[in-house]
């Protein structure tokens, strides 16, 4: 199971259903070295792990369990957790509920009872490498809509502020919403450190600037610079800074017109943040549209 390894530092989620106890501990010692399991006797139970949880990657559940058939449950997951992948355990042949269930989407695959141990880890497997496509696609998706908002938003803001430092607060607005950050600034740079002018939005403080080694390596590399979880990795001082800011991931952004840096965007959510690939370059053609938007002011 490579690919599931190389996401132990960061486990994909899993929950398990089954009302044997017995298939339930099988089932989380399998799985527990490459996913964080959940647990569930039932289909009422696992739906409040969810609720509790939030989405996870791969759903395994037996059939035939008291109360709540096991396609029934995963029926119900659907409309919140449209991109987690679904597996049935049976040990009937319950075929006419199974193929409803495929051609509805509710269902990527069926294991019979008792299961092969490396078929349902291969299973396992290709579920969890769909659900990362998925998130992949509906990242890019989402991304792609964000840009065209953010081009057209910069267009505005360029035509309507009077100069640069007044549309610093608006352009940490868009930054914020574009971004889905809970707190967004931009602080103008001088002489290749930080100036006077900035420009906060949400729950932005204006410290994390100041008093960051981020925002120095950021402008000497003059690249995206980001900590995806502020409780590691980070010396003490600065952890210090991000608990009194209540910041669990942070990324700095030059903003860079002509070869220099011009100004820097900070980007704070409250929870740890996963900076993938697709992020940064997005953060990065948000830093040109922002510098463009500066120029023209």
């Amino acid at each position: 199971m490579a690919a599931a390894r190389s996401r132990n530092a960061n486990k994909a989620k899993m929950l398990v259903v089954d009302d044997e106890p017995d298939n339930l501990d099988l089932l989380y010692r399998t799985f527990r070295r490459d996913f964080n399991v959940l647990r569930a006797e039932s289909g009422q139970q696992a739906l409040s792990v969810l609720a509790e949880h939030g989405e996870v990657a791969v759903i395994i559940s037996d059939q035939r369990m008291p109360e709540m058939k096991g396609t029934e449950f995963l029926s119900k997951t659907v409309p919140e957790f449209p991109d987690t992948v679904r597996i049935i355990l049976t040990g009937f042949t319950d075929v006419e509920d199974l193929v409803d269930a495929i051609n509805a989407g509710q269902v990527y695959r069926y294991i019979t009872k008792p299961w092969n141990p490396d078929e349902l880890k291969l299973v396992v497997e290709q579920a969890a490498t769909t659900y990362d496509l998925l998130k992949q696609r509906g990242e890019a998706i989402d991304l792609l809509h964000n840009q065209h908002w953010l081009v057209m938003e910069m267009t505005n803001i360029a035509q309507s502020e009077e100069n640069a430092v007044a549309a610093l607060p608006t352009i940490a607005a868009v930054l914020q919403k574009v971004a889905g950050a809970e707190g967004a600034g931009i602080h103008l740079v001088e002489d290749g450190g930080l100036g006077n002018d900035v420009g906060l939005a949400g729950t932005a403080t204006p410290e994390l600037f100041k008093q960051n080694p981020l925002v120095a390596e950021a402008i000497a590399a003059q690249q995206v610079k980001y900590v995806p979880d502020t409780s590691r990795g980070v010396d003490a001082d600065v952890k210090a800074l991000y608990e009194a800011a209540n910041v669990g991931a942070h990324g700095v952004i030059p903003v860079i017109f002509r070869g220099a840096v011009v100004a820097l965007i900070s980007l704070q959510w409250q929870q740890p943040h996963e900076f993938t690939e697709t992020l940064q370059d997005f953060l990065t053609m948000a830093a040109q549209q922002v510098a463009l938007t500066l120029a023209c002011l």
